[in-house]
């Protein structure tokens, strides 16, 4: 016997093909009616719907919501990126903050370098004063050295350092030139020889010719120097010029002739005679005469005169060193 629910229920099922025919003809595919036919409760067949109607009508929102993701990661990672940076610029500005130990250091080798420097500059001064300023270390020796002919107290006098001055005080130039004063002395050198000693080395003017005047004769060196007024020593010979002296071209000219002379030639003349530059004359002990001209060529006729002397002859003439001539 059928109750009036069963009846009501007995229509519906000639409507569920209808339905499924109704959804084939909206469009939907097999899959869909599959999926219909499979969902066991009409809540979630109404969800999944929904989710398509989003998918094919909300499409915008959907776009620009990754978009915004997207924005945020991208914001995301410069900012990771900046933090980055700053951790190791902060990493690197700490190793340069931990380690000033070298250049500390370095500060306190240089402060330890330039102390001790003040150090010694001070002491050098101290000493330099003390030594200047105290007998520590004076004069008390004078030594002389090159004499021949010059008296030692000649050069005492002239040098005039008294007994016990500090040497840092002894001007040495000073006392050269009144030692160079005395007209024997060709050259002088002063020296300091600490602890206590003052080297004076004289080189004393040799004489070369001699020259008579009425209050003697005059002895001068090779650089034309009237030094000394004194008999000659034996065997030097005389110059003949008008003015002799280290200013005299003429002078100059027969001393030149003079030392270029081997000995065993310069030793056999008595007078050399210079009227000018370009008429010289050497007169020998024998009395044989040299005619030499002037000062060309001087060394290449020192060596002709030298092999002509040894032949017989009285006058040799070596003014051409080319050609030259016995008479």
């Amino acid at each position: 016997m059928t109750g009036p629910a069963d009846a009501a229920e007995e229509p519906e099922e000639p409507g569920a093909p209808d339905a499924t025919a109704a959804e084939e003809k909206a469009g939907a595919g097999p899959a869909e009616s599959a999926a219909h036919a499979d969902a066991p409760v009409d809540g979630e067949q109404s969800a999944a719907t929904t989710d398509a109607a989003e998918e094919d009508f909300e499409g915008p929102r959907r776009r620009a919501r990754r978009e915004r993701e997207e924005r945020r990661a991208a914001q995301a990672r410069a900012i990771a990126i900046e933090q980055n940076r700053r951790e190791a610029k902060r990493r690197v500005s700490g190793r340069a903050v931990e380690a000033p130990a070298p250049r500390r250091r370095g500060v306190i080798r240089g402060l330890k370098v330039l102390m001790w420097s003040a150090l010694i500059a001070v002491l050098a001064v101290g000493a330099g004063l003390l030594l200047y300023f105290t007998p520590v270390m004076s004069a008390r020796e004078t030594v002389i050295i090159g004499l021949a002919a010059i008296a030692e107290d000649e050069i005492r006098q002239a040098a005039a350092v008294p007994a016990g001055t500090p040497l840092l005080q002894i001007d040495t130039d000073a006392v050269a030139e009144r030692v160079a004063s005395i007209r024997r002395v060709a050259s002088v050198r002063v020296q300091r020889e600490y602890p206590s000693t003052l080297r004076i080395t004289v080189q004393e003017r040799i004489p070369l010719v001699v020259k008579d005047y009425p209050d003697g004769p005059h002895l001068f060196d090779k650089d034309g120097v009237d030094f000394v007024t004194a008999p000659p020593p034996p065997g030097l010979p005389y110059i003949d010029t008008e003015s002799p002296g280290p200013n005299d071209p003429a002078t100059d000219a027969a001393l030149e002739v003079l030392t270029a002379l081997p000995p065993e030639v310069s030793g056999q003349v008595s007078r050399v005679e210079a009227p000018s530059v370009a008429a010289i004359t050497l007169i020998l002990f024998d009395g044989r005469k040299v005619v030499w001209g002037t000062t060309d060529r001087t060394e290449e006729k020192a060596l002709k005169l030298a092999a002509l002397l040894t032949q017989p002859g009285q006058t040799y003439d070596v003014s051409s060193p080319d050609l030259p001539t016995v008479k």
